[in-house]
């Protein structure tokens, strides 16, 4: 059974969002898979964004581009936003995103990851992430807040970084 909420976005457009957990995303419908975020682990803690757009702390990662395999997004996205390095990393689950305006269906992967540093950040090479933070895994709501689905998000990301 999904965990399920609705979501009103800046312009009143509602979205529903139910989040599955997945050891794999080879099911998924491809076309429709628009972004992969990494639940990021260096040294035992997790690595968090900040945006200087939207002034909160969020995951890394972002939009698949054309041509492009979940893999190849999920070590892009992380080498733009935190120049880290994805050492490894393993699925977590997904969102699935309906539109009530259209009934409009995309998917939102989620990745646990083990990363590390190529050198200092300095800044997103997109310049949405202005600061990195790493965290305890035990202080996330401190900064997450996204309710039932954000903490099963958290807690499978937990578990499968501990094995």
């Amino acid at each position: 059974m999904p965990l399920t909420t609705t979501y009103t976005d800046h312009k009143g457009n509602i979205f529903t969002f139910e989040y599955f957990d997945a050891d794999s995303f080879d099911d998924l419908d491809k076309s429709k898979c628009t972004q992969t975020y990494g639940v990021c682990f260096y040294d035992g803690k997790i690595v968090l964004g900040y945006s200087g757009g939207r002034k909160e702390y969020g995951l890394i990662g972002g939009t698949i581009e054309e041509g492009e395999s979940f893999e190849q997004t999920l070590r892009r996205e992380v080498k733009e936003e935190s120049n880290m390095n994805v050492l490894s990393f393993s699925p977590i689950g997904y969102q699935k995103v309906t539109s009530t305006k259209d009934e409009s269906v995309i998917y939102q992967l989620r990745y646990a990851c083990e990363v590390t540093p190529f050198g200092p950040f300095i800044c997103d090479t997109m310049g949405d992430i202005v600061e990195l933070k790493l965290i305890e895994p035990s202080e996330h709501k401190e900064y997450l807040k996204w309710g039932e689905i954000g903490e099963r998000i958290i807690e499978r990301a937990i578990d499968i970084m501990s094995k």
